[in-house]
């Protein structure tokens, strides 16, 4: 509709200029002595309309000339950098994608064109890394420090990656102590020296760096649990060849882990295996009053302690809470030997056998009735032990 009605201004226009030189029949006279130039009116408003337009498009035309570098220069800027982004945005989609001879060559194209360095070398580095190509992955890190110092953090953190997966661990921890003194208790930086340990089995750094993640929300509770019992293991088992060492060691533990069941049984049997009855004895009641744990209850049965009498009266109580757990009552047979309570000792045993048979509960019934002189019997169970240990191959 607009286009109409331009179109109707512009014949209406053009009618009426047609219509106006048409009827003029004026001149205009121009003397100069000793000349004499005489014009019709008509020529020359077309004269002076065309001065006009030549004077206009003479001063656009200098203009244009005069700012035709600097335009230059801005198309070349903006070309540059449409190019750079569009190289940037390929070399992501192509690392993501596991391509990393076109995201090294697409990143490596867009530091050329002065994209963001502090993103384009560090894609090249890496891409360059999963090419195994070392010495192009040094050269892009290099250029990230010399082109972006500002993103010194970015770079040390990609560079401690790249030497983990290198299995260069202590250049790794040298790197991250690098991150430390510029960013005090920066997470990604604690997840990766996490993993160094971890490789390196600094179980006690492990730990540590573990309280420093939880408190930071640094990593799923879950993950963090798994990890604290898998150093809580590997410290016990390294201490666990000394009393002194590992009691040392055990009070160190914090009372959360302390209770935790699994590292609870692990600390029990090192103490067990130690001679160390009083220990152990105290670390599963400790862990059994939070939370009852039938393969902890069965670990009371080979705890010697000093005072028995009172262990016994101690697991007596629990029965009454737990009377079908069939390995508390193997526990309180145990006891009840070391007591010499036998007859109590035998009816615990069976107890436990009636519940739920096992090799173990056989075999220790089995001895029991061995040292009172029942053969028979005692053959019976020694052969029903035989027969679970086989069921549960």
């Amino acid at each position: 509709m607009r286009v109409l009605i331009w179109i109707l201004l512009i014949l209406a226009l053009a009618i009426g200029v047609s219509l106006l030189v048409g009827n003029n029949e004026g001149y205009v006279l121009i003397v100069r002595p000793p000349y004499r130039l005489e014009l019709s009116l008509n020529l020359l408003l077309i004269l002076v309309v065309l001065a006009f337009a030549s004077l206009h498009l003479l001063l656009r035309f200098i203009h244009y000339a005069r700012d035709l570098p600097a335009n230059v220069r801005a198309y070349k800027e903006n070309r540059r950098i449409r190019l750079g982004h569009a190289s940037l945005l390929e070399a992501l989609h192509a690392l993501s994608q596991g391509r990393y001879q076109i995201a090294q060559k697409s990143a490596s194209k867009a530091l050329d064109l002065g994209e963001d360095p502090s993103l384009t070398a560090l894609i090249a580095a890496r891409a360059s890394h999963k090419l195994k190509q070392k010495g192009q992955r040094d050269y892009y890190l290099a250029e990230a420090e010399r082109l972006a110092p500002d993103a010194e953090v970015a770079r040390l953190l990609l560079q401690a990656e790249l030497l983990l997966d290198d299995r260069l661990y202590s250049q790794a921890l040298d790197v991250l102590q690098q991150i430390e003194k510029i960013e005090h208790r920066f997470i990604p930086a604690l997840r990766l020296e996490l993993k160094v340990q971890l490789r390196l089995n600094n179980w006690e750094q492990v730990l540590v760096l573990l309280q420093q993640l939880e408190k930071h929300d640094g990593m799923e509770s879950w993950q963090a649990r798994e990890i604290r019992l898998q150093a809580h293991q590997h410290l016990i088992e390294r201490h666990g060849h000394n009393l002194n060492t590992l009691m040392n060691y055990w009070k160190r533990v914090p009372a959360e882990d302390k209770l935790n069941t699994r590292i609870a049984k692990l600390a029990a049997d090192a103490f067990i295996r130690l001679n160390a009855g009083n220990q152990a004895q105290e670390v599963l009641e400790m862990s059994l009053t939070r939370e009852w744990d039938s393969e902890l209850a069965a670990k009371l049965g080979d705890c010697a302690s000093t005072n028995p009498q009172k262990q016994l009266q101690q697991a007596e109580h629990w029965l009454l809470s737990h009377e079908q757990d069939a390995k508390l009552l193997l526990a309180l047979g145990k006891m009840c030997m070391r007591l010499e309570l036998w007859g109590k000792a035998q009816s615990y045993l069976e107890a436990s056998i009636s519940v739920q048979p096992c090799a173990e509960a056989h075999l220790t019934l089995a001895r029991l009735l061995d040292n009172r002189g029942e053969t028979d019997a005692a053959n019976r169970h020694y052969r029903l032990s035989v027969q679970a240990c086989e069921d549960n191959k």
